[in-house]
């Protein structure tokens, strides 16, 4: 739409160099509510008229998160071991431009049909700010690569999708940016199976974990979904393409980490709340009875 499209070119240029993101339009498309981050902003949300060639600040989304407090986020890609591009995004400690030596934290996001943007990230930052460097890999199965790369996720549980996390660690380590030896792995939903899984199905990478709301045992979340929702659901079936099997398929014992806390190389911070709708609490419960046995 021409008008709208040139009004939206005056609003850009306004907040030049930063990302912006339409909330609200008049009707002849003069004024406009837009929500505004970057690099030192955590996101404020502005009323802009472009007769009157002003913007005005409406509310900050978080206004005691001062610039001083924000990290730099830069993409960064890197080869999975099977020759796959994983773009993602690292943030680094408030006040760093460059880095050598961190200690790192890899954050996996949840879904696993989902992805990180160039975005303010409230976690990633707040553990940033401690002095980590923090990783956000969209790994393979993630959305918003394309088709290719979300279905390149299917069945690769515990597989591929685990291996794309480590293989980021080690892309960094190389580079020097950080200390191999000082990585934790942490993350909620299926970043939180992540956790469970790396130091139990990919160990030798991580020093610790915090799994929230994690899956630990495949085969019995599928019953409870299929018991929930209806084994024809769509739910479910979302849950079994990413998992690669059906709730009696014993294969998927090989990639739960209930199965194999024996070999977990790392302790584990397990969080999760007991009235959880999407993983059950049990999860992380009988995980827990698992690693101290």
């Amino acid at each position: 739409e021409p008008v709208r499209k040139a009004s939206w070119e005056s609003v850009q240029k306004t907040f030049k160099g930063q990302r912006v993101f339409p909330q609200a339009w008049s009707a002849d498309s003069r004024k406009v509510v837009v929500f505004v981050e970057g690099a030192a902003n955590s996101g404020a949300y502005y009323l802009v008229n472009l007769d009157a060639r002003r913007a005005d600040l409406v509310g900050e989304a978080w206004p005691l998160v001062t610039a001083d407090w924000i990290g730099e986020i830069k993409p960064y890609a890197y080869k999975a071991s099977d020759g796959l591009d994983i773009p993602g995004y690292l943030t680094l400690p408030p006040g760093l431009s460059s880095a050598k030596g961190l200690p790192l934290i890899v954050l996996p996001h949840g879904g696993p049909a989902s992805h990180n943007e160039l975005t303010f990230d409230w976690w990633a930052q707040a553990l940033a700010s401690r002095g980590y460097a923090v990783l956000q890999p969209n790994f393979r199965g993630s959305t918003g690569q394309g088709l290719e790369h979300l279905q390149a996720g299917f069945g690769q549980w515990g597989r591929r999708m685990q291996t794309d996390l480590s293989d980021g660690v080690k892309a960094l380590a190389a580079a020097g940016i950080i200390d191999p030896g000082r990585v934790a792995i942490v993350g909620g939903s299926y970043g939180g199976y992540a956790a469970m899984a790396g130091p139990t199905l990919d160990p030798g990478h991580y020093r610790c974990a915090v799994a929230v709301a994690g899956v630990s045992d495949l085969r019995r979340m599928l019953t409870w979904s299929a018991n929930r929702y209806g084994e024809k659901s769509e739910t479910t079936r979302y849950w079994t393409r990413f998992m690669g099997g059906g709730r009696n398929d014993p294969a998927l014992d090989e990639i739960s980490p209930l199965r194999h806390a024996g070999k977990a190389d790392a302790p584990i911070l397990l969080i999760h709340g007991k009235d959880d709708t999407v993983v059950p609490y049990e999860q992380s419960a009988l995980f827990a009875e698992a690693l101290k046995r």
